[in-house]
């Protein structure tokens, strides 16, 4: 073999090399997220990252950035939709901004009676025919995860819609959740989560709504004299990817990804449910909130109080859709 065999060899072998190593390179997933790890979503994340890189033995690596750590809870989206992160678990309110006005459906107040209400529309045709929405904004919709029911809580008992008139009642920043508030005779205020608690010990907000379990890990229930086990809405995440990203995957790949999603949203959710459980007994034993349970007559008069926020949404969200989710749930306005 001649000089010049020697370096045509050596050249395709070294190409050759260079290609099975990169072969062997994972697929790097990074899934970004804003809450602690010890949190149903926190804990939803770590588990698809222990069944996808075991389904695809290997061939993909998942990174979890929780706390905020990769990006900012502003700016993820725009990230997620330039590519520099792969998925996002953000609360379903963020899609408002980018324009599918329609997921505000989830801030309704009593569209959701329990949990399999809930789910007939996240698990069914519902919940897909939203996520197609999102894919004109080159992201595609993986699953929804739950955080659980919303409670009310303040320093005067809240039992009528009558209880709430003078009230100020913290909310995230939502035109349903203000609506929602006013229905009631309440006047909204948008604070951060993280001013909550000081707002309710201080007196700046007399009450909140919140699921059990952020209630309890954010000490609510120390500054709250009462809690109403109202159940009148849900906060809802989504799992979320890169449209671009996901539909370069190989199609092993994606199955493999979309079968350890679906078993990550079952272990997600079931320890949303566990932990609200768990936290509302712990709230109970502490003696320092009394919780009120609703009469099933005063719970449908909080139900026909608020109805007129879903006719005041049917422009923004879309009357269809909330005529789909009314039969897909059983809910019928008429009974009330």
């Amino acid at each position: 073999m001649n000089l010049k065999s020697k370096f045509v060899l050596a050249a395709v072998v070294a190409v050759l090399s260079a290609g099975m190593a990169y072969a062997q390179q994972p697929i790097v997933i990074k899934f970004s997220h804003v809450v602690a790890e010890n949190t149903p979503k926190g804990k939803g994340a770590l588990k698809f990252k222990e069944l996808a890189e075991a389904r695809t033995k290997g061939r993909v690596k998942v990174e979890v950035y929780p706390n905020s750590q990769l990006f900012k809870d502003g700016e993820e989206m725009q990230m997620l939709q330039l590519g520099n992160v792969q998925i996002l678990a953000p609360s379903v309110s963020k899609f408002g901004p980018l324009g599918v006005r329609a997921f505000e459906v989830f801030d309704l107040p009593y569209i959701f009676d329990n949990d399999q209400d809930l789910h007939n529309v996240t698990q069914g045709r519902i919940g897909q025919q939203l996520f197609k929405m999102l894919e004109s904004k080159g992201i595609v919709g993986l699953a929804y995860w739950d955080n659980g029911f919303k409670e009310m809580s303040s320093n005067k008992p809240l039992k009528t819609p009558a209880d709430f008139r003078g009230q100020k009642i913290r909310i995230q920043s939502s035109k349903v959740l203000d609506a929602q508030m006013r229905a009631l005779g309440a006047t909204p205020q948008v604070m951060a989560f993280s001013e909550v608690y000081q707002a309710l010990q201080t007196g700046v907000v007399d009450g909140q709504e919140n699921t059990w379990s952020n209630i309890y890990t954010q000490k609510f229930f120390e500054v709250q004299k009462y809690i109403t086990v109202s159940d009148h809405g849900v906060i809802e995440y989504a799992v979320i990817t890169n449209k671009k990203f996901w539909d370069g995957l190989p199609a092993d790949i994606r199955a493999a990804l979309d079968s350890s999603m679906k078993d990550a949203t079952k272990y997600a959710n079931d320890i949303a449910k566990q932990e609200n459980d768990q936290a509302l007994e712990k709230i109970k034993a502490s003696g320092k909130s009394q919780i009120i349970t609703l009469t099933p007559e005063e719970k449908k008069a909080w139900k026909k109080a608020e109805l007129k926020v879903h006719r005041e949404n049917e422009g923004s969200i879309g009357k269809d859709l909330i005529q789909e989710i009314y039969k897909d749930t059983g809910f019928d306005p008429a009974k009330l």
